[in-house]
């Protein structure tokens, strides 16, 4: 069996990263029944003459684009949670939930051109025939069981990161058997049996692009580099920059919509296209004026629609409404009421309110925020993916949080930069670990810091969440598995990774994403600090540059933005975890805070050179902001000198090329301490007054990975992906209602208990909403050409 169902009955009673890593299992570099591929193996062995390196760097690359048979997937536990509610906050947290997952399937349509062909596809597959009853199909169908074993691990894949993209790296993915094996197998289904013409139709429109690994379509990008789903095929950089332009004119957000590109008669013309359940492009009740219609933008043609994911966005707004009725007080009804009038009109300022009533509902048991929210996998920075969580509060947990926060305006001071670049009141946020009931999107983090709007983050508020049943999973790691440390820095790494990085967590999210200033000057003119006195520290000179009325963070920055904001806060955390008082709010005393600080340090700059997976030399461009700015750090750290850090290309045990990175704890506080100090004060200055030229600049310089200087990061690539990680998967619940009682459906934490979690997600409409999303993918089509 793959799932445990526990009915809870409804009482009257509550409470008031390192991924395993996977040696690539050897079907990597076989033969796929497709041109893209099979032209790449007929040449591979033409050069079978040549060194054994060689061949070693064409396996490496074709390996990034596999899930290995054997990465580690966890179900995230959170039955004893789930059992401490009430039964109001049980039904509360279903309808949120069924709200998540239904609005998760638009993360498909964002991905790329066929993921939701491919997801109906499995669907249909598994809704017929559970994975152990395929297995036997599989065999008779030709299967071996490792290329059994390798569908059923990329089906959980396509499942875990919402489309056939890494949502961690951004690339894509495929699976790791024969295409005539796959198709034979599909043909073999239960599903196809009692369709085929249905399914056969399925198969077409997806099987080309389903194993296609032409150069644009390894990764996600804009115009050449990649590909997108958020800009129609033929909008490049250009198009992106005008769009913004556009909508800053109207003071409309980018964050719920995506631009499409057509031609009139030889002249441009962009159709912006706002998420929402209604699709008339008429005023409708709650807008005092329709924001859409045709629009002359700089001698170009714009349009705005409103219907984008409209089936979807319907079933949002529904679920939203169940929920509401269970709210447990008047902030979490005006949260919802708010949130659906942003999903049905497509209304981001809706949703902006909405976000305000959220920060005011203080200390929920169960939390929840949904939308269109993290701007990561837009190549421009600005359009948001849809994601939304459902999460229960762990109270011992929090009660740490709740004193960090407390210590907030005493730590913030402490950070590098003037007075004036910090915000001018400290607003407590909240400050919670929860355990994750349902996170629907392309992935799950660690922590949280929203709402994601400046101008209510810098004058009202935000939360922080650090999701507890996530950590305790993700970065669980073994010896054995731990690459580029020394032996003697194995146990230790074993020893305090969880506890360095919930420090991390709790610094990066609170003080790091919560503070700073943005000078602004707004449309009335008036400035929110005194441009007359303040001083840049890093000119000496009066501050001269800062945000004009509707210009926002993403939108100045745009593709740098996401990397730089999370290397700021992860500096932050760096250099506040050198504070003993931190460290006691954690617990930890003496030499374990020592050893805390040690292994926090020493898994940044270890991070640093893991990151090297998701640089793309072709296109010299970045695919993780994350690890983008880890791997800033490594080489701030490295520039500071003074045996600091120390890396080095070695040979491994095995006769393969690897690498040795090392950290002296004795200079951390000096050495390291003084380097994160000057870095820190530049970002956030550069920040403060939106100056994007130096800013890009500084970061841009950083983020250089070349072949050239004391360290040859283009060959130390080779070497990470050589060694690389499989980023482990995570099977969550469902919750039924049943009667008087809330059913939480567990499953295991395997790619088939994965795989039965979302065949069981939709049980109730499932041929709906597979027609939904087909229609939707059809009709722009044309689009991605």
């Amino acid at each position: 069996m793959w799932r445990r169902v526990r009915l809870w009955k409804m009482l009257p009673t509550r409470m008031g990263f390192e991924p395993t890593r996977a040696e690539h299992n050897g079907l990597a570099v076989h033969r796929l029944n497709h041109s893209a591929t099979s032209s790449c193996a007929r040449h591979r062995r033409r050069l079978s003459s040549l060194s054994s390196v060689l061949n070693l760097r064409l396996k490496m690359v074709d390996s990034q684009y596999y899930l290995p048979n054997d990465i580690g997937v966890s179900a995230l536990d959170c039955g004893e949670a789930f059992r401490l509610l009430s039964p109001q906050e049980k039904m509360y947290a279903h309808y949120l939930s069924r709200a998540a997952w239904y609005g998760g399937l638009a993360v498909l349509l964002q991905t790329s051109p066929e993921s939701a062909d491919i997801f109906v596809l499995l669907q249909r597959i598994f809704r017929k025939q559970t994975p152990s009853q395929l297995a036997q199909v599989a065999t008779a169908a030709g299967l071996s069981s490792e290329e059994y074993q390798a569908f059923l691990v990329y089906a959980a894949g396509l499942y875990a990161n919402m489309g056939n993209y890494k949502s961690f790296g951004d690339t894509k993915f495929i699976p790791n058997l024969p295409k005539d094996k796959l198709k034979a197998l599909v043909w073999a289904s239960q599903a196809f049996q009692e369709q085929s013409a249905e399914m056969e139709a399925l198969w077409d429109s997806c099987s080309c692009l389903l194993y296609s690994l032409e150069d644009r379509q390894k990764q996600l990008g804009l115009g050449d580099k990649g590909i997108t789903t958020y800009f129609s095929g033929n909008c490049c950089l250009e198009d992106a920059e005008l769009a913004q332009k556009f909508l800053d004119s109207k003071k409309l957000s980018a964050y719920n919509t995506r631009l499409f590109k057509k031609d009139n008669g030889g002249k441009a013309c962009y159709e912006v296209r706002l998420a929402s359940a209604v699709q008339k492009d008429c005023a409708v009740d709650g807008e005092c004026e329709t924001c859409c219609g045709s629009f002359n933008f700089e001698d170009k043609e714009f349009t705005v629609k409103r219907g984008d994911y409209a089936p979807l966005m319907e079933k949002v707004c529904h679920n939203l409404q169940q929920a509401q009725a269970y709210a447990a007080n008047e902030n979490q009804r005006k949260m919802i009421e708010e949130y659906r009038r942003s999903f049905n009109l497509g209304s981001v300022e809706a949703h902006k309110e909405g976000s305000r009533y959220w920060i005011k509902d203080k200390g929920p048991i169960v939390e929840s925020y949904i939308g269109f929210i993290e701007s990561y996998r837009d190549p421009f920075g600005s359009r948001g993916e849809f994601e939304g969580f459902v999460a229960v509060v762990n109270k011992a947990m929090s009660e740490r949080f709740a004193k960090l926060v407390s210590s907030a305006e005493v730590l913030l001071p402490e950070l590098p930069w003037p007075r004036e670049f910090e915000k001018d009141t400290f607003l407590k946020p909240d400050f919670t670990s929860l355990d994750v009931l349902t996170f629907a999107g392309s992935g799950i983090p660690a922590g949280i810091n929203i709402p994601n709007y400046d101008d209510i983050r810098q004058s009202e508020g935000f939360k922080n969440v650090s999701l507890g049943n996530v950590l305790a999973v993700a970065y669980a790691t073994q010896k054995e598995k731990l690459t580029f440390l020394e032996e003697g820095d194995k146990d230790l790494f074993i020893k305090w990774k969880g506890p360095s990085f919930e420090v991390q967590v709790g610094l990066h999210e609170l003080l790091g994403h919560g503070s700073g200033k943005l000078f602004v000057q707004d449309d009335k003119g008036k400035f929110n600090f005194d441009q007359s006195k303040v001083i840049n520290p890093e000119t000496g000179e009066k501050v001269s540059s800062w945000y004009r009325g509707s210009e926002t963070w993403d939108s100045k920055f745009s593709t740098i933005a996401s990397s730089y904001e999370e290397c700021r806060a992860e500096c932050v955390g760096l250099y506040l975890c050198l504070n003993k008082p931190v460290l006691s709010i954690f617990g930890h005393e003496d030499q374990d805070a020592e050893d805390v600080v040690y292994i926090n340090w020493l898994s940044m700059v270890r991070a640093g050179l893991l990151g090297l997976e998701f640089y793309t030399p072709e296109s010299k461009s970045w695919r993780q902001a994350h690890m983008q700015a880890r791997f800033v750090i490594l080489r701030v750290l490295l520039e500071a000198g003074e045996g600091l850090v120390g890396l080095e290309e070695v040979t491994g045990q095995d006769g393969k090329p690897d690498a040795r990175i090392t950290l002296d704890r004795s200079k951390i506080h000096t050495v390291g301490k003084n380097a994160i100090h000057r870095f820190l004060c530049k970002l956030q200055v550069f920040k403060s007054t939106a100056d994007v030229e130096g800013g890009r600049a500084l970061y841009d310089g950083y983020s250089t990975v070349s072949d050239s200087g004391a360290h040859n990061f283009l060959r130390l690539r080779e070497t990470v992906l050589l060694r690389k990680e499989a980023r482990k998967m995570f099977v969550q619940a469902n919750t039924r209602v049943s009667g008087d009682s809330v059913e939480l459906v567990e499953y295991e934490g395997s790619a088939a208990g994965l795989i039965c979690s979302f065949t069981e997600r939709f049980q109730d409409d499932a041929e709906k909403v597979e027609a939904n999303l087909l229609e939707l993918s059809k009709r722009d089509t044309q689009c991605w050409c």
